[in-house]
């Protein structure tokens, strides 16, 4: 129940991010549906967890306000003998987790975000209001008066296909709107109108500043308009070289080939950067730069060879350096742009091959975090659990995306971000497993007023010492 009331939560947010794809655009219901189970299998690694940690809460919160717990407990069952059971179906949803973010996420994903795109290519169903102007159309403003019986009344068209300045004016009294058989034109018919157009690239001559225009009169005119109103859908290999549709395996095979490439194309730049542009290059092939710079230092005198020159040319070899610096700075910026799409690709590849495991170990943190605290609690039902839940997931997610940003900007490795949430809950799991356990109260004031107490006489102490320490020398 918890995991469905998750993912109907998860899944609106994930609707609200993409309702502008869906509005107006007029496709048919089993695209929708399409659309809402492909959306229901992505957001199942965030409510997963979030669903152990409720339900889990609940489960012992009942267990511990109808003191079943103190029963058991009484007839001497220890509280691991009473959750062995569930650390068993929580290992194995924990693996199943893993299987699914391995072989059935990549699908999902892939399916859905091509469809996603598919969507925002499609253009918005036609429907021209009136007493506005419509601007659904490409490059074209309709204005429309008055409907009526599919009629249009007093139409004004302006087509900026030529661009503003060359914009093409169009007024009819009445008009009709159809489309063509293979729905990819508008068939706009006019009813007694005129149209208006510049002639911009048709001037009379040089001398004169005056453009031309042209101006029909027409009975009927019939207006084709470019509007594919089709659904296409993109083809899904166009994401098989994005991390979204790949498993562990791809993932690690894309990471070790593009890092290989890597380190090839960062040992050949740095080569050939330093055969292009460093002093005394025959001096430190095959040697450390330090090295090189000793042997180098040893032949030449820079100082004194640059102190000997006369002005101009010290003028003229100091423009040198300069213009050569720039030069070589702008190949720096050049193969760092060069490496860094590909370190970017292999960081992202990183992040989704550790989510491949995160999601199965944040099930597992969960259930030892929500099972202790709903033991202690002792209150069930959706009231204080839901409220402690979403405390902890929010936390969760803000630590989470926390490390993920890291690792995205390249400030951290990939293990320390994507593991950060595990790192910082795993204590705050045994600890509460541990407090349940010794039948320990984490809700009585008076034990954090007594330690705080302590800990203000240990603090007071230690000062007194100093002090006396103080006056004594």
């Amino acid at each position: 129940m918890t995991f469905l009331i998750c993912i109907f939560i998860l899944l609106m947010q994930f609707l609200w991010k993409h309702v502008s794809e869906l509005i107006g655009k007029g496709v048919g219901w089993s695209v929708l549906a399409e659309f809402f189970i492909y959306a229901i299998f992505s957001v199942v690694p965030m409510a997963l967890p979030l669903a152990i940690l409720l339900a889990s809460l609940m489960t012992f919160g009942n267990l511990g306000e109808n003191f079943e717990l103190t029963a058991m407990k009484a007839a001497g069952i220890s509280l691991f003998r009473i959750i062995r059971p569930l650390i068993i179906f929580i290992s194995f949803v924990c693996v199943g987790a893993f299987f699914f973010s391995n072989y059935v996420l990549p699908v999902a994903q892939t399916k859905l975000y091509t469809l996603v795109i598919s969507l925002k290519q499609k253009s918005p169903e036609l429907d021209i209001p009136t007493g506005e102007f419509y601007s659904g159309i490409p490059n074209v403003q309709i204005y429309v008066k008055d409907k009526k019986d599919h009629i249009l009344k007093n139409v004004m068209i302006y087509n900026f296909s030529g661009g503003f300045e060359n914009a093409e004016v169009t007024v009819a009294d009445s008009g009709k709107v159809q489309f063509t058989e293979d729905k990819k034109y508008i068939m706009l018919s006019l009813f007694d109108g005129e149209s208006f157009s510049n002639l911009n690239n048709q001037k009379l001559s040089s001398s004169t500043t005056s453009i031309p225009y042209r101006r029909e009169i027409f009975k009927t005119k019939d207006l084709l308009i470019d509007f594919n109103s089709d659904f296409t859908r993109y083809d899904e290999s166009i994401l098989k070289n994005e991390h979204v549709s790949k498993n562990f395996q791809q993932l690690t095979h894309s990471i070790d080939s593009v890092s290989k490439d890597v380190n090839v194309s960062a040992a050949l730049q740095g080569k050939t950067l330093v055969d292009q542009h460093f002093f005394g290059r025959d001096v430190i092939f095959g040697s450390s730069l330090n090295d090189s710079l000793k042997k180098v230092r040893k032949i030449y005198n820079t100082d004194s060879l640059f102190l000997s020159l006369p002005q101009e040319a010290m003028v003229r070899v100091s423009n040198s350096a300069v213009e050569k610096a720039k030069l070589m700075s702008e190949t720096v910026e050049y193969n760092k742009t060069m490496i860094g799409s590909q370190v970017t690709y292999i960081t992202k590849h990183e992040i989704e091959r550790h989510r491949k495991f995160t999601l199965s170990f944040a099930c597992l943190i969960f259930f030892f975090i929500g099972a202790p605290l709903g033991a202690i609690i002792r209150k069930g039902g959706l009231g204080m659990p839901v409220v402690i839940s979403v405390i902890m997931f929010i936390i969760y997610y803000i630590i989470d995306n926390t490390g993920y940003k890291m690792v995205k900007e390249g400030l951290w490795l990939s293990y320390q971000g994507m593991w950060l949430s595990s790192f910082v809950l795993l204590p705050i799991g045994i600890f509460l497993t541990y407090k349940a356990v010794v039948d320990a109260s984490i809700l009585d004031t008076e034990q954090y007023i007594k330690a705080w107490a302590l800990i203000k006489s240990k603090f007071n102490s230690i000062r007194n010492r100093k002090i006396k320490l103080i006056d004594s020398k």
